[in-house]
């Protein structure tokens, strides 16, 4: 059996879909009662109280370990999630880590992240970690925006970097949750191409078939608008590398055609898929 922690997010819900079509039994953790494919037991669970983990851990082989924002903040302790998933008798464990950790190992939240990679390499068990950049998905941020006014507001709206499909991550989280191959693997995840704020609104434009605006924001208004979801640190972090990414966070990495065979999806694609939520 395999644990799904985030099911019912951009990463996720894909990772249980895909788990769940190859066969295996999967049980999908988040903190409120969601909808899961046929056959995909469900369990409530809050990652900041591991402890509530025990009932979704008993009989797991393998863990997808995402870190969602407030796991950030301080005082939380994602690395208790590992010792209790060990202790539970997994085995395995896929970590849902970020490319800062290597890009900006300084910044506060990355030097907790990278406290979680130490964590489990220390663990004893089998482990991977990904390390994807910018998410297409962070692109429903607009989704208001877009439907009420067609007006996509960002940030550094002509600074671009490689943004990876969540589809992709979790394709990615399956086959290190599966193959015995990638044990032991850091794999850094991006898209295909360098594309700006500017350019993603042109693909919702395309997908809706319609004219989107952009604005651009100053950095204080992206700020203010982005701590009302995480962390103010994490917050700050993000628009660092959006405004000024270094060239190892532009760079589009291979490692999603290596895992997977297959180049990573364009966010024309993403947006195509997504696009009733720009409507």
């Amino acid at each position: 059996m395999i644990v799904v922690t985030g099911a019912t997010g951009n990463v996720g819900r894909p990772l249980t879909r895909v788990l769940a079509e190859a066969g295996q039994q999967v049980t999908a953790v988040s903190r409120h009662a969601a909808p899961t494919p046929e056959g995909v037991r469900h369990v409530a669970a809050d990652l900041a109280e591991p402890a509530g983990l025990a009932p979704a851990l008993a009989g797991a082989k393998a863990l997808f370990l995402l870190l969602s924002g407030d796991l950030h903040a301080a005082g939380a302790g994602p690395a208790d999630i590992i010792g209790r998933a060990a202790a539970g008798g997994v085995r395995r464990i896929v970590l849902l880590s970020s490319q800062g950790v290597a890009t900006r190992p300084f910044g506060p939240t990355r030097i907790a992240v990278r406290a979680v990679e130490d964590a489990l390499r220390e663990s004893g068990l089998e482990w991977a970690i990904l390390r994807p950049g910018g998410f297409a998905s962070n692109a429903l941020w607009w989704a208001e925006s877009v439907r009420a006014r067609r007006v996509v507001a960002a940030p550094f709206g002509d600074v671009g970097v490689p943004v990876i499909d969540p589809v992709d991550i979790a394709e990615v989280a399956a086959a290190c949750l599966l193959d015995d191959r990638h044990t032991g693997g850091v794999y850094e995840l991006t898209g295909p191409e360098v594309i700006t704020p500017r350019g993603q609104a042109e693909a919702i434009a395309a997908a809706l078939g319609s004219p989107v605006r952009f604005h651009d924001l100053t950095r204080d208004e992206a700020k203010a608008a982005m701590s009302q979801s995480m962390p103010v640190e994490l917050a700050e972090d993000t628009l660092d590398i959006l405004g000024s990414p270094s060239p190892a966070e532009t760079r589009v990495s291979p490692d999603v055609e290596r895992v997977l065979g297959s180049a990573p999806r364009p966010f024309a694609d993403w947006a195509a898929r997504n696009v009733a939520a720009f409507r």
